[in-house]
């Protein structure tokens, strides 16, 4: 049985794709940007570094979120589409199947130019497709942020069994849809799935939106992606399971499907967008609004991802100075726990995820602060959390808070 000795509650800041590799100057991103509130949080604090599945493992941010909230992810994972969805707003019942969904650009030979449409979306060329019936099933999609959309199909024998469409990569032909299971309703999803991206072509490629995207030198989203699909079910929640009452304040769709998943509740906030130009001083207030009401509030920044993904080693490094300054400062003396970490890594090098473990400090009444005194993936390496899984998280601060789970008498 849980145990709730004291009243204390705790910020999680999650800087998405935070972690990076020496590059610019043998330095990451990290180490080059400018952040004395993170570096007072790591020299009043307690430092380490994370493997937020495993030791090798290259985390998804679903997955990674899972881990970070206390949730085995080879147990709890629904599939990608089912946070997209539910972070969108979007009505999910049993039987349904969810994919997370990108605009996209290709050439007349199906071949992939930009995977992501140059990150611009449109509300106009989603509601040309959002309402589609293809053969009994019924098709629901909405943009969310950027080129980014969650897509839902409903209708009978359907499975989450399929594979993508998307290839991951520019330059490669549109991938077929195939089953992943030899079943009716694996083999209809696949052929729903391959029908809908084709007949997206169709409707997207002459689109009125696009026309003009075309005349301005911009890219077509002339296509969508899918990938990820799941199917919901119903999980603990985080209250009942830790005995927390959660928030969420994030802008991108993910987070706070992955939020609703188990039971937070979703901080509207004006401005967040889930990318660059997102106001983090507007989240720092809700945050700390939330505290008066919630034990644990659980903070996303985005953007630092997507410039690991772009390869924008500048762009990366102004971000984190900017959510130094514009967020960290303003959580950083918080009357409760204050934990700042990452869901993985994303090298600017690479341009994708990768299984670096993330840096983590956490500060806060009785934490046993260590000797590091800046925040980075080398410094932290010397701390007192050493190196934790991200499994390992959760229990830690539950601990600390109060809400804590007695092994044996």
């Amino acid at each position: 049985m849980r145990s709730k000795t004291k009243s204390a509650s705790a910020i999680l800041v999650v800087c998405d794709g935070l972690g990076d590799r020496p590059t610019v100057g043998g330095k990451t991103p990290l180490q080059a940007a400018e952040t004395p509130n993170m570096d007072a949080v790591s020299e009043a604090g307690i430092n380490g570094l994370m493997d937020v599945i495993s030791p090798g493992i290259v985390p998804g941010s679903d997955t990674a979120h899972l881990a970070l909230f206390g949730y085995d992810p080879y147990e709890y994972y629904p599939g990608r589409g089912v946070f997209e969805a539910l972070g969108a707003d979007m009505e999910l019942r049993e039987g349904d199947v969810a994919f997370r969904a990108n605009f996209a650009t290709v050439d007349d030979s199906m071949r992939i130019i930009d995977r992501r449409a140059g990150r611009k979306g449109s509300k106009e060329l989603a509601d040309a497709l959002d309402g589609l019936e293809i053969d009994d099933v019924q098709i629901s999609l909405r943009n969310t942020t950027e080129h980014r959309c969650a897509l839902v199909m409903r209708g009978d024998n359907l499975s989450k069994l399929v594979s993508d469409v998307d290839t991951h990569v520019e330059g490669g032909v549109v991938s077929e849809c195939r089953p992943l299971k030899e079943g009716s309703a694996e083999r209809k999803t696949a052929r729903i799935v391959n029908e809908l991206v084709r007949r997206s072509y169709e409707i997207l490629n002459k689109h009125p939106v696009n026309e003009e995207r075309r005349q301005k030198g911009e890219l077509p989203a002339n296509i969508l992606l899918l990938r990820g699909a799941g199917s919901y079910k119903k999980v603990t929640s985080m209250h009942d399971r830790f005995g927390l009452s959660a928030a969420c304040v994030a802008g991108a769709s993910l987070y706070k499907g992955v939020a609703k998943y188990l039971g937070m509740t979703v901080i509207p906030v004006d401005g967040a967008t889930g990318k660059s130009d997102t106001n983090l001083g507007n989240k720092a207030e809700a945050a700390l609004n939330a505290l008066r009401s919630h034990d644990f509030v659980f903070v996303h920044v985005k953007a630092t991802d997507s410039m690991g993904h772009d390869g924008n080693f500048e762009g990366k490094k102004e971000m984190i100075t900017r959510i130094d300054r514009e967020l960290v400062a303003e959580l950083k003396d918080a009357d409760a726990y204050v934990v700042i970490t990452a869901d993985h890594s994303t090298p600017v090098s690479i341009k994708r995820h990768s299984s670096d473990p993330v840096p983590v400090v956490m500060k806060g009444e009785g934490v046993r602060s260590d000797e590091v005194k800046h925040f980075d993936e080398i410094s932290v390496a010397s701390g007192g959390l050493c190196r934790l899984k991200g499994l390992d998280l959760l229990p830690i601060l539950t601990d600390f808070i109060g809400c804590y789970m007695m092994y044996g008498t």
